[in-house]
């Protein structure tokens, strides 16, 4: 997987191309190739935001690492289909859903769903001293304290990370994914 694949900013539209490839062909294409449906790209950002950020304290391989969402889940099939047999750190993945009144904070990734727009900021503030990387595309989530925020822009998606609130988890975001992301300090 190339660092490219990841964190060059990515078409959302051209919704045709992704009909006719296996998540594990979507995993090998290239930037040029990558096009589709929203959420797809998406589903393979959050992939690849496991393999470009570290984690304070390695778990145990019998562990696994968990991506989970809160709210609404926009990705479908997708993600469950991106990270199926992947591995992060020698830890199997694995998608967990998480409604109302279910606690997130055993996720190593939790994308905030806009469903939850209105209680984004509560659920931030609810992981605090956790190291848990909170992702969504709710607008002004970095502002609202979430660590990543993806946003389309001129049919692209783009990311801004909050360093603060990644830093103040203990989290730690390579320098490939920093260089081309819009920092929020």
């Amino acid at each position: 997987m190339t660092v490219a694949l990841l964190i060059t900013a990515v078409e959302a539209r051209g919704q045709d191309l992704y009909a006719h490839h296996s998540p594990e062909e979507l995993k090998r294409l290239s930037v040029e190739e990558l096009r589709g449906p929203e959420y797809q790209v998406k589903a393979v950002f959050l992939f690849n935001f496991a393999q470009f950020v570290s984690w304070p304290s390695p778990q145990p391989s019998d562990t696994p690492f968990v991506i989970g969402i809160v709210g609404d889940d926009p990705f479908d099939s997708y993600l469950d289909e991106t990270v199926r047999g992947e591995k992060v750190s020698n830890r199997s993945l694995t998608t967990q859903r998480f409604r109302r009144g279910r606690d997130p904070r055993n996720c190593n990734i939790l994308f905030i769903s806009q469903s939850e727009s209105d209680r984004a900021a509560q659920i931030v503030s609810n992981l605090k001293g956790r190291s848990v990387l909170t992702v969504s595309d709710i607008d002004g989530f970095a502002n609202l304290g979430g660590m990543i925020e993806l946003f389309t822009e001129k049919n692209k998606i783009r990311m801004r990370i909050n360093l603060e609130a990644v830093r103040a988890a203990n989290l730690k975001v390579s320098s490939k994914l920093l260089r081309v992301a819009e920092v929020k300090d």
